[in-house]
């Protein structure tokens, strides 16, 4: 089980693009954002931190070093953090809903048709301006508390803490500290995160207080590693046995390194469909970079530099699962089948999830 939450907050500035396709409205740099930053990256700056093995050795840190994120919180309520909102859960400014199955098959439920005393459930496309992100003491709770409080605020559903921004970026010259006569600008997507929130992640190992360099573009960052109690809100629901359905709050690929599914290739995951329901949206890209050495024996800070792992598309963080027999078990219990011995995928948290309700589900 996760043993410490690891907060990272950037010290100005921190760069999001990530290599993906221009298109024809945006040449200049503000394509292929992505943030925030995947365990992975974390993942790579506990084994960079570790090179003169203060905390734990090299070989320790790739058998039992798991970490699972990005998630993202207020400082001043790092227990209570964000997590990608289940997509059965629909939240947005003006109204709230929640998908539910009938007949099979899922179906939104229509707040105004409830007003007007109707019984018929009405299939619909989420508005574009749902909430995206469910603050954790919220997980359980009807999308109309969800929604708003007394007040009438939204403490519970964000869409995102950070913001993208075009910096323009000096070319240096190399003896002088003034910009190249040629070609001496560029413009590069950066990402600006509110003073007051940090990114979460979760992990197995503590990393040492203090200022690191994080990301690709080796921005500076303060990280706090904070101890997982028994009584940690998110201990206590990793901990609750998974039946008929399940929300991920972290991308899933089912399978190893070489061996990619949408979903478990398991005994309640057979093969025929009617035995599985799946909510979710488009895939998205997900792909990680590993060390290789020469040989086994070589020391950590002499490998040579990693090379980029098999690509692959994962199921979004927020998708839904709803299996015909109920699981019983955890995340951090799922059957090796479920992710091979020979595959990283799980040490990165892969298809992180949480037990949820689904309305008109029989038990």
């Amino acid at each position: 089980m996760f043993k410490f939450l690891i907060a990272i907050q950037p010290l100005g500035l921190m760069y999001g693009s990530a290599g993906a396709f221009l298109s024809p409205e945006n040449l200049v740099g503000k394509s292929g954002s992505k943030f925030p930053p995947d365990a992975a990256t974390l993942s790579g700056l506990f084994f960079s931190a570790n090179k003169d093995k203060q905390f734990a050795t090299h070989n320790e840190l790739r058998h039992k070093l798991y970490i699972a994120g990005p998630f993202w919180a207020k400082i001043d309520q790092l227990d209570d953090f964000y997590v990608p909102l289940p997509r059965h859960k629909v939240v947005s400014e003006d109204t709230s809903d929640k998908w539910q199955i009938m007949s099979h098959q899922w179906c939104l439920k229509s707040e105004l048709a409830a007003k007007n005393g109707e019984t018929d459930l009405i299939a619909e496309v989420e508005k574009s301006e749902s909430y995206h992100w469910l603050r954790l003491d919220y997980w359980d709770d009807q999308p109309e508390v969800i929604r708003q409080d007394a007040n009438g605020n939204y403490p519970s559903v964000d869409n995102k803490c950070w913001e993208y921004i075009s910096v323009l970026h000096p070319r240096m010259k190399k003896d002088e500290r003034h910009t190249l006569e040629q070609d001496g600008l560029f413009l590069e997507n950066a990402v600006q995160m509110k003073e007051d929130t940090c990114l979460v992640y979760l992990s197995t190992y503590e990393l040492p207080n203090g200022w690191y360099q994080f990301g690709g573009e080796s921005h500076m960052v303060e990280v706090k590693s904070f101890e997982l109690t028994d009584d940690s809100p998110i201990v206590k629901r990793l901990r609750k046995p998974i039946q008929k359905a399940f929300a991920l709050i972290s991308p899933g690929v089912w399978g190893s390194n070489v061996l990619s599914r949408r979903y478990p290739q398991h005994q309640n995951f057979a093969n025929d469909y009617n035995k599985i329901k799946l909510l979710t949206d488009k895939a998205i890209p997900y792909r990680y970079r590993i060390g290789y050495g020469d040989n086994d024996k070589e020391e950590f800070q002499t490998r040579r530099s990693g090379r980029l792992s098999r690509g692959r598309y994962a199921v979004p963080a927020g998708s839904v699962y709803v299996i015909k027999e109920p699981l019983n078990n955890t995340w951090w219990d799922f059957p090796k089948d479920w992710f091979p011995e020979q595959g990283l995928l799980k040490k990165f948290g892969c298809g992180l999830c949480l037990p949820i309700n689904i309305e008109g589900l029989e038990n």
